[in-house]
């Protein structure tokens, strides 16, 4: 579905990205992992039209949208969330979700003198869709709390729902369980899992997390110094021994192969 050819970011003589190809397929989740300065959000931020890349391609669909801007893929379901949630703190968690679809009609200021009736259907019709985004999520007990009081891990779901408003085709998730406990993330997992088998939604997950990522994902991406460094089914990723490398060293690799999961996601904060 999204394809990136031979994607370079430079940074002066910095290169974050350094010659990425890589494929995201359609329906499926895909994790994207590696150490701290890996490359793992820059490549995001250029996918996700934040940065255009210094050179190469990245197409959705076979459609070139190489350097678009985020509001152009955003129309074309193209979404991303962030490592620190951004949400309306003073507005409530029911309105957050409501002023996520574009060109709504009370935009207008003309509509707002000449078409009322119009804007109070759109408005019903959104909240009814946002009712049930909050159904979904477990959310429906926070709908008229200011959602700046959430805590993390609610604030994620939340941009998570904000992806269900609109008809998402992909969804970039950059750490989502970062300060998340246990209990939240077994539900984000849980709503990203669904929204994948029930609405067909495709993912691409920046995680730190490994089992979370061995939980959810059909296979990885293992990048290192802006490079892709290996790709597999999750069970490959976390025996491979250049994996473990790049994570810990050459000096502790042979010390924690047989050590599992957890050995990775504890590498990184």
């Amino acid at each position: 579905m999204i394809i990136c050819h031979d994607v370079h970011k430079h940074f002066g003589g910095f290169h974050a990205v350094d010659g990425v190809s890589l494929e995201i397929p359609a329906g499926k989740i895909t994790g994207l992992i590696g150490p701290n300065g890996a490359g793992k959000s820059t490549l995001f931020n250029v996918i996700a039209g934040l940065y255009p890349p210094t050179s190469g391609r990245v197409t959705m669909g076979g459609e070139d949208i190489t350097g678009l801007p985020p509001h152009e893929l955003f129309a074309k379901g193209l979404l991303r969330t962030f490592q620190i949630a951004r949400e309306f703190s003073s507005m409530s968690v029911l309105e957050n979700l409501m002023m996520v679809p574009g060109n709504q009609i009370g935009e207008s200021l003309w509509s707002t003198w000449t078409n009322r009736s119009g804007i109070a259907r759109e408005e019903e019709r959104l909240r009814a869709k946002a009712e049930d985004v909050l159904e979904f999520l477990t959310l429906t007990h926070l709908r008229d709390e200011r959602a700046g009081t959430m805590s993390g891990g609610q604030k994620k779901l939340l941009e998570l729902g904000r992806t269900m408003m609109v008809d998402a085709r992909a969804v970039f998730l950059d750490e989502v369980g970062a300060g998340v406990n246990r209990t939240l993330l077994k539900t984000i997992g849980d709503a990203i899992v669904r929204l994948n088998k029930e609405r067909g939604y495709t993912f691409c997950v920046v995680e730190h997390d490994m089992d979370f990522i061995a939980r959810l994902c059909d296979s990885v991406i293992v990048m290192a110094e802006g490079k892709v460094l290996a790709r597999g089914a999750p069970a490959e990723i976390i025996r491979n021994e250049q994996v473990i490398e790049a994570y810990l060293g050459t000096g502790l690799k042979n010390r924690v192969v047989a050590a599992g999961p957890a050995v990775l996601g504890a590498t990184a904060p």
